[in-house]
């Protein structure tokens, strides 16, 4: 991923006003001016800090995607003695906290990527990225923990995770990455 630039505090204001509206409206639901009158800046403001709505999207995610990555990292490489497959099972352990703490709003990524049709936007990059460094990260962990076919193992728990964050979004089935992570560990014993 890349360096992050040093924002101004009026981006910043946009940037969390952003990933709030986003989050409870959608994208396409929230217009430049929303956004500039609920950060409390002028559109020439926005403008000058992002230059587009697309390129504000982009580093929204970005932006969401580097908090992501560093809470999963937290809790994956910084709990203690465990084995390596243990730690391939953490990653749910983070996943839950994470949606405890931010709520069950699905993914950002996964809502982005349904609602940005045109592949040539700047966030689709973003979105491909943060979903290419989960199977990286997961394929990492998996080849720890000495895993025969780590690629097909890591793939297999990132469909298992995704499926569990939306679901956990419905709100129906209580403990869902809770459940993934008991299906995970039989895949990583079986691995």
């Amino acid at each position: 991923m890349r360096d992050d630039p040093v924002l101004t505090p009026d981006a910043e204001r946009v940037l969390e006003v952003a990933r709030k509206l986003f989050r409870d409206h959608g994208i396409h639901a929230v217009g430049v001016e929303q956004l500039a009158h609920e950060a409390g800046v002028t559109e020439k403001t926005f403008y000058e800090r992002f230059g587009s709505k697309d390129a504000l999207v982009a580093e929204y995610l970005e932006r969401w995607g580097e908090r992501y990555r560093e809470h999963v990292r937290a809790v994956v490489e910084r709990r203690g003695r465990f084995s390596p497959a243990q730690r391939l099972l953490l990653l749910f352990d983070a996943v839950e906290e994470w949606i405890a703490t931010e709520g069950p709003h699905d993914c950002a990524f996964v809502n982005a990527q349904a609602e940005l049709s045109d592949a040539g936007h700047p966030a689709r990059e973003v979105i491909r990225a943060q979903k290419q460094w989960m199977v990286d990260y997961l394929r990492t962990l998996a080849r720890d923990a000495g895993v025969r076919n780590a690629r097909k193992l890591a793939t297999s728990l990132l469909i298992l995770l995704e499926g569990a964050v939306v679901t956990a979004s419905f709100g129906i089935v209580p403990g869902a990455v809770g459940n993934a992570k008991e299906v995970a560990r039989q895949l990583v014993e079986a691995g």
